[in-house]
């Protein structure tokens, strides 16, 4: 008897990651074994979870923030409100 195999539908293929970043999918394998890009290998496969493709792309082109910007007027340090607004998105 085949054991049944779970995909989640936030884990995508290196090719559906490319095409959601416009980018090569040469380009999203060269991030993975650099270390920019998490993914799990399952057989011959890459796949990797949305939000670390998010994550990897949220700094990219990106201006740096005035260093008045990093804390909040109690002191404390901004949370990462890109990463926090895309995970209300994505309802987590």
């Amino acid at each position: 008897m085949c054991g049944n195999v779970v995909v989640f539908n936030y884990m995508i293929t290196v090719p559906e990651a490319a095409r959601k970043t416009g980018r090569d999918p040469e380009t999203i394998r060269r991030w993975i074994r650099s270390g920019k890009l998490r993914a799990k290998k399952i057989g011959t496969q890459h796949l990797i979870e949305e939000v670390d493709l998010e994550d990897s792309l949220a700094g990219e082109g990106c201006l740096p923030i005035p260093a008045a910007w990093t804390t909040t007027w109690t002191g404390e340090p901004q949370p990462d409100w890109v990463r926090v607004i895309h995970r209300s998105r994505l309802g987590r």
